[in-house]
């Protein structure tokens, strides 16, 4: 499988990154590695695929012999009454019509056997080894996509809290710029040089911002705790890095290349593809259910019964019996009484339930690849036109705060200055952030997301101080 050709240049980047990042830097691999420790979801889903696992024992099991030794102890009686039978031996010649009556009373029962099986035919556990390996290969896919998720999930949760921090940060220096304005209108009211409508203009706009920043301050903590809560670390300002200015790829395969992968390997669409497998196989276990079935078989086993009996003549009473045995045994079901057919209507709209959600989950694929992929190549014009805006509204803003010094600009003009370069700044931080998280997505849509994948786009971040 072929990867795409930004892969090699950003791994490269990210070796010769790494020195520079700041002591103490937590970064997405990191986050990464802490998530694998502390995530539960992740623990489940590991449970779920050693617990899979153990299916390939047992399909291994169902054509290995079974041994089983069974036994009997207790308190038990006999009785049997023969007439009409014909009694022959040497020296006495033969009698018709003789009776023969025995009896235990009250006495003591011991059996024990011994018994082994082969099977050697059977179409049901034909189809059963099969289910059972195809669910175990379909809980292994299932590992690998909660792997990506997690990525994709600690990623998201990482970037979370670095835009949030970044909102925080960037609320605070405007906020700073709205005081300072508010007690510059207050003092050129007092020298009459503005209206009063200055000062409630910049008053407004820094009491509506202080409110704001109450908001994101409780935003942050909640975001924080749920990236602690995942990972085990404890995010700060000074630790999470952002993205560059350069996170958007070399080179991109063409979207016919990513959909071909995703297709191909995407884990979701493999485990339904799987399904359907396991469905036909249901179908197929179901249908033999009763076809012939031979086994080799052995077996050994006794029993006695002794003890006091009617006929006895004070000696006391005892039967004994042993048996062994080898050989084949045939079974053939003739009637279940309506229960075969039912089971196989189940079985067939199972097929067709696992069918359907498989087609499902291709064209979910497709429109999220598609989506990812334009996510990626146009993000990266977004990202460069978002740039340039936010130099042209910090020039406005350098150009409004003169020309309020000169009278040509009003309070308002520089207030809004203010807000315009603050969410220029912001929206740029979120269109690298969507950039990334959208080659980590890509990725993963192509069932390629790993550590390699992850450090590619680790590469891509830097301290807070590098804007």
């Amino acid at each position: 499988m072929r990867a795409p050709r930004w892969f090699a240049p950003t791994l490269l980047a990210a070796a010769l990154a790494a020195p520079a990042l700041p002591a103490g830097a937590t970064d997405l691999v990191d986050a990464w590695r802490g998530a694998q420790q502390h995530d539960l979801d992740y623990a489940a889903a590991r449970a779920a695929q050693q617990a899979g696992a153990a299916r390939r024992g047992q399909a291994s099991a169902l054509w290995r012999p079974t041994v089983v030794l069974s036994g009997a102890a207790g308190v038990a009686g006999s009785d049997t009454a023969v007439t009409g039978a014909q009694f022959s031996a040497p020296g006495f010649g033969t009698s018709d019509g003789v009776a023969f009556n025995t009896s235990v009373n009250h006495g003591t029962l011991g059996r024990w056997a011994l018994s082994a099986s082969l099977p050697l035919v059977s179409r049901e556990r034909d189809a059963q080894g099969r289910q059972l390996t195809l669910s175990a290969d379909v809980a292994d896919l299932q590992w690998q996509d909660a792997r990506q998720t997690l990525m994709l999930t600690t990623a998201q949760r990482y970037f979370d809290v670095v835009l949030a921090q970044e909102s925080l940060r960037v609320l605070r220096q405007q906020q700073a710029a709205v005081d300072h304005a508010l007690a510059e209108a207050r003092d050129r009211y007092r020298l009459g040089d503005v209206p009063v409508t200055d000062t409630h203009e910049a008053a407004a706009r820094s009491e509506a911002i202080a409110a704001q920043r109450l908001a994101l301050e409780t935003d942050l903590q909640l975001k924080q705790a749920a990236f602690t809560d995942a990972t085990g670390l404890q995010p700060d300002a000074a630790q999470m890095l952002l993205p560059a200015s350069d996170a958007a790829p070399l080179d991109t395969p063409d979207l016919a290349y990513w959909l071909s992968q995703a297709a191909a390997h995407n884990l979701l669409l493999r485990t339904r593809i799987d399904a359907v497998e396991v469905a036909r196989q249901e179908a197929a276990k179901t249908s033999a259910a009763l076809s012939p079935s031979v086994d080799l078989v052995a077996q050994v086993g006794n029993e006695r019964l002794s003890g006091s009996g009617s006929f006895d003549a004070g000696g006391g009473a005892s039967n004994r019996s042993g048996n062994r045995m080898i050989g084949l045994q045939l079974s053939v079901p003739l009637y279940s009484g309506g229960m075969r057919s039912a089971r196989q209507d189940e079985a067939q709209r199972g097929i067709d339930q696992a069918q359907a959600q498989a087609a499902r989950t291709r064209q979910q694929i497709e429109l999220q690849t598609r989506a990812a992929w334009l996510g990626l190549t146009v993000g990266a014009g977004r990202v460069q036109a978002l740039s340039q805006a936010l130099d042209a509204s910090r020039l406005r803003l350098d150009a409004t705060r003169l020309g309020r010094q000169v009278g040509d600009r009003t309070t308002l003009d520089l207030l809004n200055a203010e807000n315009d370069a603050a969410s220029a700044e912001l929206a740029l931080v979120q269109a690298r952030v969507d950039l990334l998280t959208n080659r980590l997505r890509l990725a993963a849509l192509a069932g390629r997301l790993d550590e390699a994948a992850l450090q590619s786009v680790n590469a891509s971040l830097q301290a807070p101080g590098g804007r």
